[in-house]
């Protein structure tokens, strides 16, 4: 039986790979801190409760499950806060923690959550095996730090591993104070949708699909990191214009309302070739469909 733990089982990307792991027969562990979710499933899931940054916790839990894969999506991530934020550090130390207890304990694959702040983003377009890795922020510093000493790790260890660069995901569940969610409450509310000139091209990906995508990576014997993202470049103003026209609100967006921050990169798109051939993946869910699914699902959480 294949046994794997999922970190950050409650979060905005974890929750999604749960009913994944489930179909595919896996004996799913899901950690959360500090609240469990309800998403069906009653009685297939293990819910455990722990605090990945207490040492003691991070052991007991692994020796405990026993697991034979691990994908971790737990992190700091409150919005507006986790760029800079000291946590950051202290999120290094609880994943290589988790780590080689998952490796003293028998653990045969990881596959770890990443991010396209790795990158040094004067780039635009972004390779695995060509773009140099200069990060600019305690974040994506943290999280490239991790994957050095996470890639070492699984050497000396004897395990398989992989990191996943996530890009842009989108989808239920985001941080309320992110550009999608922010525009969609805007707009179902009847309030104006403050925006930059909204220019730059991103890579957007829907959260269902960055989770399908890492439990691929995790079946998957490819090793290091691989980009998670759709590959297709799109207008961040014409993610804001579609999301208005599902709505039947595109006059009340307001392009230019919003200052663009000094420094923000242009074109941030993926490179997706290691994903498509070698893991063998892709997205299934179009920026649509994706959209209206968000609309849908704001519209009974607001």
């Amino acid at each position: 039986m294949r046994r794997v733990i999922v970190t950050g089982a409650s979060g905005f990307i974890g929750r999604h790979s749960i009913p994944i792991l489930l179909d595919k027969g896996y004996e799913v562990h899901a950690a959360y801190y500090p609240e469990p979710i309800e998403i069906g499933y009653e009685g297939s899931i293990r819910w455990h409760r722990c605090d990945l940054l207490e040492h003691e916790q991070n052991r007991e839990l692994i020796e405990e499950v026993k697991p034979t894969h691990l994908l971790h999506f737990a992190w700091y991530t409150e919005h507006g806060e986790y760029w800079g934020s000291i946590e950051n550090v202290r999120w290094v130390q609880a994943s290589l923690d988790l780590v080689l207890n998952f490796a003293r304990c028998g653990g045969e694959r990881a596959v770890l959550a990443g991010t396209c702040a790795e990158y040094d983003w004067n780039y635009g377009y972004f390779s695995e095996e060509v773009t140099p890795l200069q990060p600019q922020t305690l974040y994506g510093i943290c999280k490239n730090s991790l994957r050095e000493i996470f890639s070492n790790v699984t050497k000396q260890a004897g395990i398989s591993g992989a990191w996943g660069r996530i890009f842009f995901p989108y989808g239920p569940h985001e941080a309320a104070g992110r550009l999608v969610p922010s525009v969609i409450t805007s707009l179902l509310k009847g309030q104006k949708a403050l925006c930059t000139h909204g220019k730059q091209i991103r890579d957007y990906i829907h959260a269902e699909d960055v989770a399908s995508a890492f439990v691929c990576l995790l079946e998957s014997g490819v090793e290091g990191p691989v980009n998670i993202a759709s590959g297709e470049p799109v207008a961040v103003r014409s993610i804001i214009y579609a999301i208005a026209d599902l709505i039947g609100e595109r006059e009340l967006v307001d392009l230019g309302a919003i200052p663009t921050p000094e420094h923000e990169p242009p074109l941030i798109v993926a490179d997706v070739r290691k994903l498509n051939k070698l893991v063998e993946w892709k997205p299934r869910i179009t920026l649509e469909d994706g959209l209206e699914s968000t609309i849908n699902w704001w519209r009974d959480n607001i």
